[in-house]
């Protein structure tokens, strides 16, 4: 018995449903940037000798409206950012500024203390300060002789 490599193409039928089912689904995406899963607020983490910093970028929130804590080596960050409506009539072409409650927790890479964290807010960029905890720094150890 020989062995016939079976291509799609043999069958009109498969061909004509391989492309319904894409007709069907370029009307979901037609004009349309893929679907990407956001996660708000975007941000950096990075160390500089005993201290973390998250970078967070918060345009339209106000400082007022946070609330940052750190809970069991994390770090959550709580707030609102409302957006201006344009009106009643307006009609979108295009929605991508995201409006309403957030909140975006990581965990820490070490223990901080949590009594000297602290941050800023400039130009829309949210800046937490996380000094390391004494536990978490390094500790040079003293070898003896015997």
């Amino acid at each position: 018995m020989a062995i016939v490599r079976w291509q799609h193409g043999d069958l009109p039928e498969i061909d004509r449903l391989r492309q319904e089912m894409n007709r069907l689904t370029g009307l979901f995406s037609a004009e349309r940037e893929p679907f990407f899963s956001r996660v708000y607020p975007a941000l950096n983490m990075t160390e500089e000798g005993d201290t973390f910093y998250v970078r967070a970028e918060l345009p339209g929130a106000k400082a007022e409206s946070l609330d940052i804590s750190v809970v069991e080596g994390r770090l959550v960050i709580r707030g609102e950012r409302k957006i201006e409506t344009e009106g009643k009539q307006t009609n979108y072409h295009r929605k991508e500024r995201e409006a309403g409650f957030f909140r975006r927790t990581i965990m820490l890479p070490a223990k901080v203390a949590s009594d000297r964290v602290s941050a800023t807010m400039k130009n829309g960029v949210l800046t937490i300060s996380l000094p390391k905890s004494e536990e978490a720094k390094p500790r040079k150890i003293d070898v003896t002789s015997t």
